[in-house]
């Protein structure tokens, strides 16, 4: 029992023991692992917070560079407008120092003239004082020659004053009669020396070119093997282009070369595109020659009305309806007096607009009435002079009264109602006058002559189109299938040739064609 009950007190004291030892070293290892934890949060805080102070950084460094490049790109587009601001300013400034300097002289002219005017008031103060002068003086010689011719021939009073009268105004009417006449004499130098000097000044600052137009294109081809081909089989190629384009197709000799010949130079200008189509395609065939016709129909319109917004552009002239400049850009097609009507109606319109100029009228107006002059000449047949019919066909587009008299007025068809139509005109005459001008007077009056024999085959019924071809020694007449029979073909062309005989002169004989065409078509279904 002894033994057993110090055992169990050993036993008690070793477990007191162990348990007060595992609690000072159990206590002892969790504070080490503790401060150990603290540590590494610690390092870890300080690390979370390097990192955030880094992406912070980063982040303050990125807005601060999109700030500094929005700040950059704001101060340029502020840069940018400063400087438009300031060309504004200094085109504003120019044109006030400008207008100052035009206010200026115009004061300065207007204390010349004052001065002028003052210098002119004494001129005149000191001839009504000479004049008062010379009355009194006449009023006391006329008293005496009254007393004198009482005394020597015993008139009346009243009889010597009404000689006197007599004599005083017969010697005024000779003074007043020499006046005039001297003042009309300076009146007409100085007038001629206005116009010279204008007419000079106009001219000078203007430069044209004269070309004749003549009444031939040169087509260059690849190689005379594609003549055969234009010709086709038994000329059946070449007989459907001058059917379809009214001109006169010539093969010949020259290497490399096909010739058109004809005296409308719309006309000649179509067919040139209309073979230049079909020798870029290489096929040539009736039907091909018809497609590629239409199309340069196309082209054409398009060109002309390209041709007449270039002029109206150029010219500087607003406000011109489509259908006028479409008749403007037609006229680079015709000619007046072997001159090309376009380019003749810009140098009459500059001339009439600088001279205007010169003379302080309005001198868009002038242009407006002088590129339009002769625009009666590109529209379709009428009675009326081109100049009357010109003014017609304008009316319809509200032109302006002075616009509308100096197109009628520029042949004399008309009295001339304003500077302008006088303006008009005489650029007219300037223009027509200028070396090579009028170089084709002979080819102008070739063409009317064609011109008229077309219309007189035109006037007969059932005629389509009708072509003046070999310098109007040929007239070609297309009539319709279905309404003109063979046996009426061969009436027609004896009736043309006879009214052609009567109302045309023409040296040889000219030969009337009557062409007829027939066309069957079915369908395979």
């Amino acid at each position: 029992m002894g033994i057993f009950f110090i055992s169990l007190v050993l036993i008690v004291l070793a477990s007191v023991v162990f348990f007060v030892g595992g609690f000072f070293l159990g206590r002892y290892f969790l504070e080490r692992i503790g401060t150990t934890k603290i540590l590494e949060a610690e390092e870890r805080a300080v690390q979370i917070v390097q990192e955030a102070q880094k992406e912070a950084n980063e982040y303050k460094e990125l807005k601060v560079s999109e700030v500094n490049q929005e700040w950059k790109k704001k101060r340029r587009e502020f840069d940018q407008e400063v400087v438009i601001k300031n060309n504004k300013f200094n085109q504003m400034q120019k044109q006030v120092l400008q207008k100052e300097g035009q206010l200026k002289k115009q004061s300065q002219d207007l204390r010349d003239m004052e001065r002028k005017l003052q210098d002119q008031r004494k001129e005149i103060e000191q001839t009504m004082e000479t004049v008062n002068l010379r009355s009194s003086e006449l009023e006391r010689i006329t008293l005496e020659q009254n007393q004198r011719l009482e005394s020597i021939s015993n008139l009346q009073a009243d009889e010597a004053r009404q000689m006197l009268v007599d004599n005083m105004l017969a010697k005024a009417r000779e003074e007043a009669t020499e006046t005039i006449h001297q003042i009309h004499e300076e009146a007409e130098q100085q007038a001629e020396r206005l116009a010279e000097k204008t007419l000079l000044t106009a001219i000078q600052r203007i430069s044209f070119e004269q070309a004749t137009e003549n009444a031939l294109s040169v087509v260059h081809i690849q190689s005379d093997e594609l003549k055969g081909r234009i010709i086709g089989r038994e000329g059946r190629n070449i007989k459907a282009f001058e059917n379809a384009t009214g001109v006169d197709i010539i093969v010949d000799d020259t290497p490399e070369v096909v010739i058109l010949s004809c005296f409308d130079p719309l006309r000649r200008e179509l067919a040139k595109l209309t073979l230049q189509k079909l020798l870029v395609d290489g096929i040539i065939h009736p039907v091909a020659i018809e497609k590629a016709y239409e199309d340069a129909k196309k082209e054409i319109d398009d060109v002309i009305m390209s041709a007449g917004e270039e002029t109206i552009s150029s010219l500087q002239i607003p406000d011109m309806p489509a259908e006028v400049v479409g008749l403007i850009g037609k006229m680079k097609y015709h000619t007046v007096y072997g001159q090309n009507l376009l380019q003749h109606s810009r140098e009459v319109a500059m001339l009439a607009g600088l001279m205007a100029s010169e003379l302080k009228l309005d001198a868009r107006v002038a242009k407006r009435a002088a590129l339009l002059h002769d625009i009666g000449l590109v529209l379709p047949e009428s009675d009326e002079p081109h100049a009357i019919a010109g003014r017609n066909f304008l009316k319809k587009f509200n032109e302006s009264a002075v616009v509308l008299n100096a197109v009628a007025a520029h042949h004399g068809d008309v009295v001339k109602e304003s500077p302008i139509a006088e303006l008009v005109d005489a650029a007219n005459v300037i223009s027509l006058s200028r070396p090579g001008a009028r170089g084709a007077v002979t080819a102008d009056g070739n063409v009317k002559r064609l011109e008229s024999l077309e219309e007189i085959a035109k006037g007969f019924p059932g005629v389509l189109k009708t072509y003046a071809l070999q310098a109007g020694r040929e007239i070609r007449v297309i009539v319709e299938g279905d309404n003109v029979s063979d046996s009426q073909a061969d009436v027609l062309a004896h009736d043309i040739a006879r009214k052609i005989e009567s109302e045309v002169q023409y040296p040889g004989q000219i030969k009337v064609s009557i062409i007829r065409e027939r066309r069957s078509i079915a369908y395979a279904k």
